[in-house]
């Protein structure tokens, strides 16, 4: 099911609301999930869409978490990102189509050099039980 905008404005913090829905970011080594290293999935913050597996996750120094690949293909949207002056490519959520982060070239090359920069903000995290 999906959520409206005043829904999902009732149910995510300002910050959420402000990098999920309005493409913001959260500032780098800030975010709650930037050194978790506990084993689990990460869901989106809006939907609860699957996003990314724990054993995914990686630390790349940039200060957000990163992942080499999603746990669904999927479950996210790629698409050209030409703002702040910048080609990147970003990452959306399929379900609810919230900004999560961009991906990048320049992940660990024995895992197919993907990173996929998330901001902490626009997670959740389940556990593995």
């Amino acid at each position: 099911m999906k959520l409206g905008e005043q829904e999902l404005k009732k149910k995510l913090t300002s910050e959420q609301y402000k990098i999920l829905r309005e493409k913001g970011t959260e500032a780098p080594f800030s975010g709650k999930y930037l050194n978790n290293k506990e084993q689990g999935m990460y869901t989106c913050a809006a939907c609860g869409q699957t996003l990314f597996s724990s054993s995914a996750k990686f630390d790349s120094g940039t200060g957000w978490p990163s992942f080499t690949d999603p746990a669904n293909l999927e479950h996210i949207i790629l698409q050209d990102d030409g703002s702040q002056g910048m080609r990147r490519t970003e990452v959306l959520c399929e379900n609810c189509g919230s900004h999560l982060g961009h991906v990048f070239n320049d992940g660990p090359k024995n895992n197919g050099g993907k990173r996929y920069c998330i901001n902490s903000a626009c997670l959740e995290f389940q556990k593995n039980k």
